[in-house]
């Protein structure tokens, strides 16, 4: 699904009716129509249900006594599969005319197949803890805590607890324990206020208190015994604990130059894991998102950061960002492409090519003492 997910990212960046026509459109309707055609109805309840897969946690692949047997409800699988089946709606509707119509026919949809999708994508089961907690799956709740210190003690570095629980006739199915950003993910992708406007979408409201408990929950539930689990963690605390934010982004940083995973750098650099490092800045410290037919950004430079810079091209624009501590620069390169639209927090502006404008942000915290980094600047 997060093949789908790219794919509305690029038509968001590029704006390329053409291309959501003949491949983007295409790929998103058919992975609509797969986990569509996975899903259970329980007429009872009016609720479709997924089971049979694993999520991005590579640590629960079944219930403890049916391992390898698959998941029921991952939150990561339903919340995103309801996201992605919205987007093959708007896909259709972006394309009304000749090209919504010569790809309908290309795909055979029928207009019983649409209606089926806005019904599957509003109706799709999640889970939640007693407490409010957004659960990982169906019965996660009901697994055993582990004993985190005792095994770090124990051990040292323990990101692959699949390993080290194996060697004690164990395995991960039975605990409370991620490799890697399950739920988290979700965050990561949607954002805080979208993981939200998608799940009260499915009719559950989630309070921003349990979306914060709920992170707090995963984070100290997970081994990273993945490079990518920094860079995941590090964008979501940009908004929630920015010195933490920083610290996993560097974590994330020196993760090929010191080796970390004891031995794999060898064998190949992580290069997901380095493409991540490079977008993390755009995406979580200037906060950059791409909206519905604008570009967002909701800058939060971390206490240990005094400025960024990078260059973006978004909708046929190449566009210069300088970010500050209390602003945020757009310069826009001369060229004939169509105006823009842009908004940083709540101030919104029209943008055509060669325009310059600085927004105020809102005033940054006073950065708090590290022993570990400096302040600096980062260009890219």
């Amino acid at each position: 699904m997060a093949i789908a997910y790219n794919a509305w990212q690029h038509y968001q960046a590029t704006g390329d009716l053409e291309w959501l026509a003949e491949r983007g459109g295409e790929l998103i309707i058919e992975v609509t129509r797969l986990f569509a055609s996975l899903a259970e109805y329980d007429s009872s309840a009016d609720r479709f249900h997924i089971t049979g897969v694993m999520g991005p946690d590579e640590f629960h692949d079944g219930p403890p006594d049916a391992p390898g047997s698959g998941l029921r409800d991952n939150s990561y699988t339903n919340v995103l599969a309801a996201w992605v089946a919205a987007r093959a709606g708007e896909v259709l509707i972006l394309l009304a005319g000749h090209r919504g119509e010569s790809l309908r026919d290309r795909l055979r949809v029928t207009v019983e197949e649409i209606a089926h999708w806005a019904h599957f994508g509003s109706r799709l089961a999640v889970g939640f803890h007693r407490d409010g907690i957004l659960t990982q799956f169906d019965g996660y709740e009901g697994l055993q805590e582990l004993d985190w210190d005792r095994y770090r003690q124990r051990y040292g570095d323990i990101g692959r607890l699949d390993l080290i629980l194996e060697s004690e006739d164990d395995s991960t199915n039975r605990y409370k324990l991620a490799k890697q950003p399950d739920v988290i993910m979700l965050v990561y992708l949607l954002g805080r206020d979208g993981l939200r406007k998608q799940l009260a979408a499915l009719g559950y409201p989630f309070p921003e208190a349990d979306l914060m408990r709920t992170i707090d929950y995963y984070l100290a539930r997970t081994s990273n015994g993945s490079t990518l689990s920094r860079v995941v963690q590090a964008s979501v605390l940009a908004g929630v604990d920015p010195s933490r934010s920083w610290t996993e982004f560097r974590e994330a940083l020196i993760a090929d130059l010191d080796d970390s995973q004891g031995g794999t750098t060898r064998e190949g650099i992580h290069l997901g894991a380095m493409a991540g490092t490079v977008d993390l800045p755009v995406r979580s410290f200037a906060g950059m998102a791409l909206g519905d037919d604008e570009l967002v950004f909701t800058p939060q430079l971390p206490p240990n950061l005094t400025r960024a810079r990078f260059q973006i091209r978004y909708r046929s624009h190449l566009i210069d960002v300088t970010l500050s501590r209390r602003s945020l620069g757009l310069h826009t390169h001369p060229g004939s492409a169509a105006p823009i639209r842009v908004r940083v927090n709540a101030n919104a502006a029209t943008l055509t090519g060669g325009q310059t404008r600085q927004f105020a942000t809102r005033p940054a915290a006073p950065p708090r003492p590290a022993s570990t980094s400096k302040e600096g600047a980062l260009d890219q």
